[in-house]
């Protein structure tokens, strides 16, 4: 068995069909099929059905196709092992994060990487967490940075920093200048803009809203936290951000809780037992050094 049979078995399952796969790996179909057919003598199983005119897995198919993209994973891996290069002079590294890093932590995390390893790409998105999680699960990613509690068994984590939430308006909102507290029940009466239910930072406002027994007023939804900050900056809306955010934010005003919101564990995330690039590794020290500076 080689590795051009575990790709080309991929591609069949994939696809559904011979003639798409072959043109999706640029080989004539009956080579693909001969391939197949080795493949399936050297298993000594039939692993596709193609009596319709769908080809389909069959159950001998479906049980090897989860051992066969494992091992891609890992050879992947190994090629990328051997590309490595120790003086981090070229490399790559894909990184994930969770909204709200995105506007305070990214920025000077990424100018101190570029100063030191300018020759290190870095591929940096934006998502929710559990698309963080199950990406790393399948090795699309190197790192993820999100939030306590993580919910797969196969990602390993560990403790950065912790960020307490906190409610901000625009210069130009009502209680710009309110120094004393602000009670719950008054939260509740205040519109404001917040992330969707995709992301992790609402169902926190959620769950503290709920332990107070109000409701937020929730006049706007956005999936963006720069939206956010513009929406609030500029009207008369109020949100919930990080503190380093509105700390940050000359044009955004602080409005003390009466009930602060409880602190959460930024943490950083990896895939258990997966591969750490000579990147990966000096970002993770240098992301550690920046989260002891914030604690």
């Amino acid at each position: 068995m080689l590795l051009r049979h575990i790709r080309y078995f991929l591609a069949v399952a994939e696809q559904g069909n011979f003639t798409r796969a072959a043109e999706v790996l640029h080989v004539s179909q009956p080579t693909l099929s001969q391939q197949i057919k080795q493949l399936e003598e050297s298993l000594q199983t039939t692993l596709f059905d193609r009596s319709g005119r769908k080809v389909q897995l069959t159950d001998a198919g479906e049980a090897w196709m989860r051992y066969a993209r494992l091992a891609l994973q890992d050879l992947d891996a190994g090629k990328r092992a051997i590309q490595d290069v120790a003086t981090l002079e070229r490399g790559s590294l894909r990184l994930a994060m969770t909204p709200t890093f995105t506007a305070y932590l990214i920025g000077p995390l990424v100018d101190r990487f570029f100063r030191l390893y300018p020759g290190i790409t870095l591929n940096i998105q934006e998502m929710t967490q559990d698309k963080i999680e199950t990406l790393l699960c399948d090795d699309s990613l190197d790192i993820g940075i999100a939030f306590d509690p993580v919910q797969s068994l196969d990602i390993e984590a560990s403790m950065l920093f912790t960020e307490r939430l906190q409610l901000v308006v625009g210069e130009g909102h009502h209680l710009a200048n309110r120094r004393d507290t602000l009670s719950a029940l008054e939260l509740q009466q205040l519109p404001m803009v917040l992330l969707n239910r995709d992301f992790a930072t609402r169902i926190y406002v959620d769950d503290y809203c709920q332990h107070q027994s109000i409701t937020p007023y929730v006049a706007m939804e956005a999936n963006a936290i720069g939206a956010i900050v513009e929406i609030v900056r500029r009207g008369q809306l109020a949100t919930i951000l990080p503190q380093a955010i509105a700390r940050d934010n000359p044009l955004l005003r602080p409005i003390p809780l009466a009930i602060p919101m409880p602190a959460r564990n930024a943490l950083l995330l990896q895939r258990k037992e997966g591969y750490r690039s000579a990147a990966v590794r000096a970002f993770i020290e240098m992301l550690n050094e920046l989260a002891l500076e914030m604690r």
